[in-house]
């Protein structure tokens, strides 16, 4: 049996690793990097929506390729993410559908479920930035 930190290793490998070579590549290894710090700083909810309004154009319209949009579903896909052996529930599936849905069931939750769904997104963002600078 697998440990969680095993699991999310494995899921944060596969993502960085889609990431195209170069200087998308390059941009995201330093935004991720300071990633758990904006989140301590500035809070967990409030970065989350910092980050998808940097990859929206000025139409609207999220850039997907965006190392902002790019981080922010990472964590979207992360926390209710279920596959094999993998069962996590920091966010209902069912109700975080969309990016919105997402932004929104974080902002209803009750404080330790919230607490519970940034910790596991800090722990999370440890292994993608190890994975980034590893320049894999």
């Amino acid at each position: 049996m697998r440990t969680l930190g095993q699991k999310r290793a494995e899921y944060a490998l596969g993502k960085v690793l889609a990431i195209p070579e170069g200087k998308k590549k390059e941009d995201f290894k330093s935004f991720s990097a300071g990633a758990p710090s904006m989140i301590l700083q500035n809070g967990f909810g409030q970065a989350l929506a910092f980050w998808l309004s940097k990859g929206t154009d000025k139409n609207l319209k999220i850039k997907e390729e965006d190392k902002h949009v790019v981080l922010f579903d990472m964590i979207w896909k992360w926390l209710p993410f279920e596959k094999d052996d993998v069962k996590n529930r920091f966010v209902e599936k069912d109700k975080a559908k969309t990016r919105t849905d997402f932004i929104r069931q974080l902002s209803g939750m009750d404080q330790i479920k919230y607490l519970t769904a940034q910790k596991e997104t800090l722990a999370l963002l440890e292994w993608v930035k190890r994975y980034a600078n590893a320049e894999l």
